[in-house]
């Protein structure tokens, strides 16, 4: 008797089990998916905004940005960097150049910027000079 006389009948049944397993299995998952209508909205839903979200929703003011970068030698030749604001009334005083920034401020634009510490400030972005002055050393004209 040969050895490969069942085996078509075998195989053909192996094959036609698989696929109809699969199928079952595939109908059972997608039997538990959940029929209720699913509406993504961008942003959450509209009926809890005012809820939640009111903060986010509020204005929000930006940073000013930098408008011009300088770099200062002083009357006893110390080198101060200055990064002056858009907002025209404030900018960052640095005496390194990989020094923290010390924000100085004015109350309104043209008036001289100052901040805690002795730091101070008149001068303005387009301005060639500047009186600087900054701890440790008094308060003394430097060009760009």
């Amino acid at each position: 008797m040969p050895l490969t006389r069942g085996a078509s009948d075998a195989i053909g049944a192996n094959m036609t089990r698989t696929p109809l397993a699969l199928c079952l299995v595939a109908a059972a998952a997608l039997a538990g998916c959940n029929k209720q209508d699913h509406t993504i909205v961008a942003g959450g839903d509209p009926e809890y905004a005012n809820e939640t979200n009111g903060t986010a929703n509020a204005p929000v003011a930006l940073p000013p940005s930098i408008v011009a970068s300088k770099i200062y030698r002083c009357a006893d030749n110390k080198v101060v960097y200055v990064d002056y604001l858009s907002d025209n009334k404030s900018a960052n005083i640095r005496d390194k150049q990989d020094g923290e920034p010390t924000n100085v401020t004015a109350p309104e634009p043209g008036k001289p910027m100052t901040a805690a510490g002795g730091y101070s400030l008149t001068g303005s972005a387009t301005s060639a000079t500047a009186t600087i002055a900054v701890p440790g050393h008094p308060s003394q004209s430097c060009k760009a």
